[in-house]
Parts: structure tokens; C-alpha cells; sequence
């Protein structure tokens, strides 16, 4: 069954926070790391159970893809699919969201 994909508001800031950086030092690699980053969301809709579960929520629902060194955090929910944030795997995700109060 093929699920909507959305963006939450979170995710949505960490990419555009991650490509600003990286458009520091180009803008060509910034541009590059936000269409990968979108086409790899794009693919949920149809194969969302391939992530792995994230081992610090211990929620089934909740997922990753590893895409380079960034963790792309999803929730799977009936008929969509939640892109919840976009992290670098170096960061402590639980402390993280914890400060952030994110949402699981």
C-alpha cells in the first residue's frame, strides 16, 4: 500500500540547517545533499518498513535510513508516513529530541 510522505516542520529545519552549512563551502554539495536526502523520503512511500527501528525510542513505528553520515528519522504511520527530523549519526538522538521536546 503506498503511504503519503510528509515533512514535519523539524524536519523540514534540519535540512535546510544541514544545507546552509554546507552551502558554506558549496553550494553545488548543498544542492546535491537535499535532493538525495528528498528522493530517499520519496521511496517510503511504497518500501517504509526498510528502515531499521531506531534503537533509542524503542518504537516499531519509528524508523531510520542511513543516508551518508545522517540519520533520516521516520514514523510509519496507517496511510503516511512522517518524516521527523534529519540528524548527523555523530549527535546523541535521544538527548537531542529530548531537549528539542520532539515528538515520537
Amino acid at each position: 500500500m503506498a503511504r503519503k510522505v510528509i515533512w514535519s516542520f523539524e524536519a523540514t529545519a534540519d535540512i535546510e540547517a544541514i544545507a546552509d552549512y554546507i552551502a558554506r563551502d558549496s553550494s553545488f554539495y548543498a544542492a546535491s545533499f537535499v535532493l538525495e536526502m528528498r528522493e530517499a523520503s520519496r521511496s517510503l512511500n511504497e518500501l517504509s518498513e526498510r528502515g531499521r527501528i531506531v534503537p533509542e525510542l524503542s518504537n516499531p513505528s519509528i524508523r531510520e535510513l542511513f543516508i551518508k553520515d545522517y540519520r533520516l528519522i521516520y514514523r510509519i504511520e496507517e496511510s503516511r508516513v512522517d518524516i521527523l527530523g534529519l540528524i548527523h549519526g555523530k549527535r546523541d538522538l535521544k538527548t537531542l529530541w529530548e531537549k528539542e521536546q520532539r515528538k515520537n
